[in-house]
């Protein structure tokens, strides 16, 4: 019994042991074919432009998102080099075009580069791998379009604009109605030409008058030889210069390249510049009875707009706005150095007004009582009758007799020495202390004044 039941342990474990490796081997395949998918496939792009490309942009084949745009780096020559971490479609093939796109005409982050692989039997590009300029395509904004036109082709295309819209103010009826009319133009313009084609005899005649032309032309040699003989000039001047030929032929084909770049760019853009006019046809019918209702204020303003012309500019000197601001410089080369000086000044004079400004009650009131001491008269004039009180000393009854004693400074009408010099009375401390405590007043806690200093008495 020992033995079998040692036989059938090891039966058990050997069968454990069987499944353990089997699963072993299981995870081993998965990882071996699912283990590196979570790594991204890292590729760089360079561009003649970054397009207003950010970080975290998304990148797209066939309109579905495989990944972002990991970094954008300036190289040496001027291009942006775009950094791109793929989730799918990994590796690409030689081949591959990237193309930067935009979602709107509005906003600034609503970019993103689509992708079109190359075939598989092209080389893989590795890891960390680049696409070329040659293979990439930079977006053109709607303003790139409008900066390539001079001043004067901008102004009519302006023109252009307001002579349409006042062309089709309220006739958008008759416009649509009109546009009905431009296929079966078209089309029969297209019949006509195939007419003419197989019309033998139209296209005999046609050889005919041609063969007359060549006689016409025939007949004025002597013109077509000075003609060829100026030909003949021209070109010997264009070989005189071949140097700068040379270079410009040499910029040609770059020039070209981004001519290309940017009418297929174009394109794109005037499918979004289509469902921009198309938004907008509906704000358009807006602007009729908007239009209607500014006319009046237009013609209100315009005697105000005449006067503010002249207010600008007038016939002569210095009457008008333009003299003024001529003028402005030579004031303020003026006022450089006296307003700062003012400033100072007044900065300077600030503590004092506003130390001396609760005492105002008191100066007028010195004032008030120094007219009213001389506002008597005799022959001789006013006079003034003045009674300076000292309080030096005190009459002290003794015994003895009456004594002389001397009165401290602070027991006198009039302060005298240097304690006189220190105090610094608060306004209305002047006089004894009113009884309802109105005076002496200290206006604020840090004022420097001291309510103490009063006159002694009652």
């Amino acid at each position: 019994m020992a033995s079998h039941a040692e036989t059938k342990g090891a039966s058990t474990f050997a069968r454990v042991v069987a499944i353990g490796a089997v699963i072993a081997v299981v995870l081993l395949v998965a990882v071996l074919m699912f283990g590196g998918g979570d790594k991204p496939y890292t590729v760089s792009a360079t561009f003649e432009t970054g397009g207003q490309l950010v970080k975290g942009n998304q990148v797209e084949v066939g309109g579905r998102p495989i990944g972002t745009v990991k970094d954008i780096e300036l190289t040496d020559n001027g291009q942006a080099k775009v950094t791109m971490e793929l989730k799918e479609f990994a590796p690409l093939h030689a081949g591959t075009t990237a193309v930067v796109r935009a979602n709107s005409l509005s906003g600034i982050a609503n970019r993103y580069v689509s992708l079109t692989p190359g075939p598989d039997s092209g080389t893989e590009i590795p890891e960390g791998g680049k696409i070329g300029v040659d293979k990439t395509t930079a977006p053109v904004d709607l303003d790139q379009l409008f900066n390539t036109l001079d001043p004067d082709t901008r102004k009519g295309l302006q023109q252009l604009v307001q002579g349409s819209a006042a062309q089709f103010d309220g006739k958008s009826k008759e416009a649509n109605e009109a546009a009905k009319y431009f296929n079966p133009a078209l089309s029969t313009s297209s019949k006509l030409l195939e007419e003419v084609v197989l019309d033998r005899d139209a296209f005999r005649g046609f050889v005919t008058d041609s063969a007359a032309l060549t006689g016409a032309l025939a007949e004025r040699r002597d013109d077509l030889a000075g003609l060829v003989t100026n030909t003949n000039e021209t070109a010997g001047a264009i070989a005189e210069e071949n140097v700068a030929l040379g270079r410009a032929l040499g910029l040609l084909p770059g020039t070209l390249r981004k001519a290309n770049t940017t009418f297929v760019n174009l394109r794109a853009t005037l499918e979004d510049l289509t469902v921009l006019v198309d938004a907008s046809k509906p704000a358009t019918k807006e602007l009729e009875p908007f239009f209607r209702k500014l006319r009046p204020l237009v013609r209100d303003a315009e005697p105000t707009i005449k006067d503010l012309s002249q207010l600008i500019r007038k016939r002569g000197a210095g009457n008008d706005a333009i003299d003024l601001l001529q003028k402005a410089p030579k004031l303020a080369s003026i006022t450089d150095t006296a307003f700062p000086r003012t400033v100072r000044a007044f900065q300077k004079t600030q503590p004092v007004l506003e130390f001396a400004r609760p005492y105002t009650p008191d100066f007028a009131g010195w004032l008030t009582k120094f007219g009213q001491g001389a506002a008597n008269y005799d022959a001789n004039g006013h006079f003034a009758r003045i009674q300076p009180l000292f309080n030096a000393f005190s009459i002290t009854d003794n015994p003895l007799g009456q004594t002389l004693t001397a009165q401290p400074d602070t027991g006198r009408a009039f302060e005298i020495g240097p304690e006189a010099r220190k105090a610094q009375r608060c306004p209305g401390g002047s006089t004894q202390a009113s009884p309802d405590g109105s005076s002496p007043w200290k206006p604020t806690p840090t004022f420097d004044c001291d309510p103490a200093a009063v006159p002694p008495g009652p």
